[in-house]
């Protein structure tokens, strides 16, 4: 099992690079919230940041490992998730959505992978049963998060995880 740390402004506006560190406390990714233009980013202020951001995951060579970005479309709320490593889109819908913390449904049309989300203990990605991934965000002056990810994982890309986490942590609901 991989364990990976790093720190988040609670503040929603805040938009800094951010590091993410491994066991050894080497920086091993980069990643930062990302609006594809000025107006979205204007319009998004507005909206409570929840609807045009994107998150972008990258290696410490600045290249994009994983984008992770919050659609609407028709009335329904979804995120697409690109693995630009594996090329390899996901669509992560909403699962039992009307509960107050719902689960998010992850699939590339093949592979099916659920994230029991929860508030203040381990968000569980599970797939056929068995917890692949899992992390924590807990709450003082940042978010200090912890990502571990086991090596039974069918998704080797760590940024993946950490771009959906991201989302399902700011703009999830």
């Amino acid at each position: 099992m991989a364990i990976y740390t790093y720190e988040q402004p609670i503040n929603i506006a805040e938009t800094p690079k951010t590091y993410v560190f491994n066991e050894e406390a080497e920086i091993v990714y980069i990643f930062q919230r990302y609006y594809s233009n000025s107006i979205k980013k204007r319009l998004d202020k507005t909206l409570d940041y929840r609807y045009f951001v994107w998150y972008n995951v990258y290696n410490t060579n600045d290249e994009l490992l994983c984008r992770c970005k919050k659609v609407s479309r028709k009335g329904k709320v979804y995120f697409e998730a690109f693995d630009y490593v594996d090329e390899k889109k996901y669509i992560v819908a909403y699962d039992k959505w009307k509960e107050l913390v719902p689960d998010l449904l992850i699939s590339d049309g093949y592979l099916q992978i659920k994230l029991e989300k929860e508030m203040e203990d381990w968000s569980k990605y599970v797939y056929m049963d068995n917890e692949i991934a899992r992390w924590k965000a807990d709450l003082a002056e940042v978010f200090k998060i912890q990502l571990e990810v086991n090596d039974n994982s069918p998704i080797n890309n760590v940024a993946f995880f950490i771009a959906i986490s991201q989302c399902a942590l700011f703009i999830g609901s």
